[in-house]
């Protein structure tokens, strides 16, 4: 498989309270961001139905996977996935609720305080022999046993889809380094005994903060939250939190972390 560059990206759902920072004033700001850092695959979390349409007119080339968290909402957010469709075709993809009941559509899980899920796809490279799975998630803001029992049931269902693939997991974690749910990210152990592990400490060298959240303004310190893990075969080129601005604000709440990966 050629090199890929990967990103992971939340892009703050559309909410008017965010005034000036709305997403009417971000999205091209946001679009812009994606298109000059030109990811292979990018995982995008809080993208409402409508955030996500936009995104893929203004994206052309990406093919997007993933359903929205909440069904009955007409724009639910969603742990969406986009590839290069020149390069790859997906053979496989499921989203699924981080609860109790997984295949319940809204259900909300253990201390949680909304429906949460992940989107795996399995991507096939055009004239390649070896594939890559792609695992995308958003973990709950308030509940820390919803955090660790959701990482624990996106990566056992991980466990159960790859083969000998790639595996590409990323999100927005709502948890540091260190933290319950990126400790057992960064050491989980698929079927074939390869382990997992944080892309950031595996890059030769790391650009940009730590930290990966800001109030649109300014960035907010120690809250690096956003997270990329490969499997322990993987070669990890450049690691970099984005701090790409114009001059009112940062494309959201959160900066996109870019990996440039060799499987």
């Amino acid at each position: 498989m050629k090199p890929v560059r990967l990103m992971s990206f939340n892009v703050r759902y559309d909410t008017a309270k965010d005034g000036v920072h709305n997403w009417a004033h971000r999205r091209r700001l946001v679009a812009d961001t994606i298109r000059y850092h030109d990811p292979d695959v990018v995982g995008v979390q809080e993208a409402m139905t409508h955030q996500l349409r936009e995104l893929e007119a203004m994206l052309p080339g990406y093919e997007w996977v993933g359903d929205a968290r909440d069904t009955a909402a007409p724009s639910g957010e969603h742990t969406a996935v986009g590839y290069r469709e020149a390069r790859f075709d997906a053979s496989e993809t499921d989203t699924f609720w981080l609860s109790e009941s997984p295949e319940t559509a809204n259900s909300v899980g253990w201390d949680a305080r909304h429906p949460r899920v992940a989107t795996w796809v399995r991507l096939c490279e055009h004239g390649a022999d070896r594939g890559l799975v792609v695992l995308n998630t958003h973990l709950d803001h308030y509940g820390e046993r919803a955090r660790r029992e959701g990482i624990a049931l996106a990566l056992s269902r991980l466990g159960d889809v790859v083969d000998d693939e790639a595996v590409v997991v990323c999100g927005d974690f709502n948890c540091v380094v260190g933290g319950p749910a990126h400790a057992a990210a960064s050491d989980y152990a698929l079927p074939d005994g390869r382990r997992l592990r944080d892309s950031r400490r595996l890059a030769p060298c790391c650009h940009g903060p730590t930290t990966t959240r800001t109030d649109f303004e300014d960035l907010l310190p120690d809250m690096g939250i956003d997270h990329v893990f490969v499997s322990e075969d993987t070669a990890v080129t450049g690691w970099s939190a984005v701090t790409d601005r114009d001059d009112t604000h940062y494309a959201s709440d959160h900066l996109p972390v870019v990996v440039d990966c060799e499987f």
